[in-house]
């Protein structure tokens, strides 16, 4: 089986913030599920890197675009190879390959009567990079960006005819009902395209914003930021040119921010439809991370740095709490408070401290010979496995988590039962490590560094026999 799957591109106009670490380990959560299940997985990742906002930011910065796009694209890497983040591809939107698919695209797109030249006053949010209407505008402002101004455009454009494909989108939800989820944001997308859709510019004129991909056959024109960043999703798996891979791993399955669903699931479908290519196989939708209610600004001074909570942490750590305490699918929390209750509940106090207690017994123990674990054991490891099985195919990483951690306190709960560091039960250091084994398991998605730490410290030498050393503490308490 074949499985393709990829997270949104970040602009490069600032550095990764919680938002980006939330949305690459959830996808990373989903790669390793997919791939412990047998499946073939390309995994994508990468950089968004023209557009106004990158561009203003490097002039704004003395810098050369490029060498400013170059700088924040290994900022973003770095965030992801801290993370342990498993991708397979990360493309980035100034690559050659990249440019040569949007142009291909571009002219696929044409072709089909799609692409038109339009001269139009619009309302332009340079922090959405997107046209706005009236009733998207709260006071006249962006609600997402409310401290930018609204900039009134008006120039002769090349237009994509996004108004022909509402019918086209509507049958598409209506026969994939669980095309977007969660359920509110494909009810939300649906009404929006019921609303009906209006042709939005893809071009800007290069005199004006030079830093784009040029427009096939028009060089006074560049590619509008959007219409270029979504091929990647395609271009990343060597469309057009690799046809065989591309039809081997697409439609893939897409995850985003809600401040992208009409981006994903209605304008890049809209613009699939328009190439004559298959529409993506699912959209995923996940909320904000906000800090006691607020949205994390710098100008509240509330940002939480996910490289400063790896530090003090760790990154399993982080994964963690991303994955436990934020929902899949809404807004999120977070303050250093509950960020640290939760380290020293779950993972110091609960992981930690179980899986120091049976290696070390086990270690004492020497030789594990005792045959198969008791029927209780093997019972709720298998109830651990199909609930977190369950969750992961509706993508509620923290109910999966819960069960896992339901395990945890089981096996706990059986070692203080049992005693076997005062009556030398090997039959129940045997059955308290077959426990820590499936957890590491199931862990293995989610906490890969403390899954693999645990799984390497246990040397199964046959069905059922088994020697496990003591590891280092997994997760030490921090003052």
């Amino acid at each position: 089986m074949k499985f393709y799957l990829t997270t949104t591109l970040p602009y490069v106009n600032a550095v990764p913030h919680m938002g980006h670490a939330l949305e690459f380990v959830q996808a990373d959560a989903i790669a390793r599920h997919a791939r412990a299940g047998g499946a073939e997985v390309i995994f994508n990742i990468g950089t968004d890197e023209h557009g106004d906002k990158n561009y203003r930011k490097a002039v704004e910065q003395g810098k050369d675009p490029q060498a400013y796009a170059d700088e924040y694209a290994e900022r973003f890497r770095d965030l992801a190879k801290t993370l342990n983040i498993s991708y397979t591809n990360f493309v980035r939107t100034t690559d050659p390959h990249h440019k040569a698919a949007a142009q291909e695209f571009w002219k696929r797109s044409a072709a089909n009567g799609d692409i038109y030249k339009h001269t139009q006053k619009i309302m332009y949010c340079v922090g959405c990079e997107l046209e706005k209407t009236d009733s998207e505008l709260e006071d006249g402002k962006c609600p997402v960006h409310p401290n930018l101004k609204i900039e009134e455009r008006e120039e002769e454009n090349y237009f994509f005819r996004f108004s022909k494909y509402q019918d086209a989108l509507l049958e598409l939800y209506r026969t994939r009902p669980d095309f977007v989820v969660p359920e509110l944001r494909m009810r939300e997308i649906t009404a929006f395209v019921k609303n009906g859709l209006h042709d939005f510019s893809i071009s800007r004129l290069k005199a004006k914003m030079p830093w784009g991909v040029p427009v096939p056959g028009d060089d006074a024109h560049v590619m509008y930021v959007w219409f270029d960043a979504l091929v990647n999703y395609i271009s990343t798996l060597g469309w057009p040119k690799d046809e065989e891979r591309f039809k081997a791993f697409w439609p893939g399955v897409q995850i985003a921010g809600k401040d992208n669903l009409r981006q994903q699931s209605a304008i890049w479908q809209a613009m699939l439809l328009s190439a004559k290519l298959s529409p993506s196989k699912q959209v995923i939708i996940h909320g904000f991370i906000t800090s006691e209610g607020e949205k994390m600004s710098k100008s509240l001074g509330n940002v939480a740095d996910p490289l400063e909570i790896i530090k003090k942490y760790g990154a399993d750590a982080l994964r963690y709490w991303l994955l436990r305490d934020i929902s899949p699918f809404e807004d999120g929390d977070f303050t250093w408070e509950k960020f640290d209750a939760r380290y020293h509940a779950d993972l110091a106090n609960g992981i930690g401290n179980f899986a120091a207690r049976v290696l070390a017994l086990a270690e004492k123990a020497g030789v594990l010979k005792d045959g198969a674990p008791d029927e209780r054991i093997v019972e709720m490891a298998k109830r651990a496995r199909e609930t977190a099985e369950t969750k992961m195919k509706e993508y509620r990483f923290h109910e999966a988590l819960g069960a896992i951690w339901e395990l945890i306190s089981f096996g706990d709960a059986y070692v203080n039962e049992t005693k076997p560091w005062e009556n030398n039960d090997a039959r129940a250091v045997y059955n308290a490590v077959v426990i820590l084994d499936n957890v590491a398991a199931l862990l293995a998605p989610f906490l890969p560094e403390t899954a693999e730490k645990i799984t390497k410290s246990i040397v199964w030498k046959s069905p059922h026999e088994l020697t496990a050393s003591k590891i280092g503490i997994l997760f030490p308490r921090i003052q």
